[in-house]
This record gives C-alpha cells, sequence and structure tokens, in this order.
C-alpha cells in the first residue's frame, strides 16, 4: 500500500506532466507489476490438488 500520496510536476500550462512517488512505493508498484503479470502468464496452467501436491512433497522428503 502507498504510504503517502504521489506528488505531481506541473507544466507551465498546469498540466500534470509526471508523478514523483517515495522509492519505497516505486518498488512496491513494480512488485505489484511483476505479481499480476505472472498470474496472468499463467492462468491457463493445469491446477494441482492440494492433496496431491502434500502426497508429492512427502514423497519427496520435503515435507
Amino acid at each position: 500500500m502507498m504510504t503517502t500520496a504521489p506528488n505531481y510536476l506541473i507544466n507551465p500550462q498546469g498540466e500534470k506532466i509526471a508523478v514523483v512517488l517515495s522509492l519505497g512505493d516505486y518498488e512496491e508498484m513494480l512488485e505489484d507489476i511483476e505479481d499480476l503479470t505472472a498470474l496472468v502468464e499463467r492462468q491457463n496452467e493445469p491446477l494441482i490438488d492440494h492433496g496431491a501436491v502434500i502426497a508429492e512433497l512427502k514423497a519427496d522428503g520435503l515435507l
């Protein structure tokens, strides 16, 4: 969640031309975009039953 309201750079006509964010807010926004991109890219992958995942992890000695 953004910690502060964004600041805007204004041109001589009073139009907003750029946004100034804190570095933390910017990095958080980039991470959110990456997460959403991964979600869209994987939306058509087959689903795996939770029980099957647990069984596989146990069989591999990871759980």
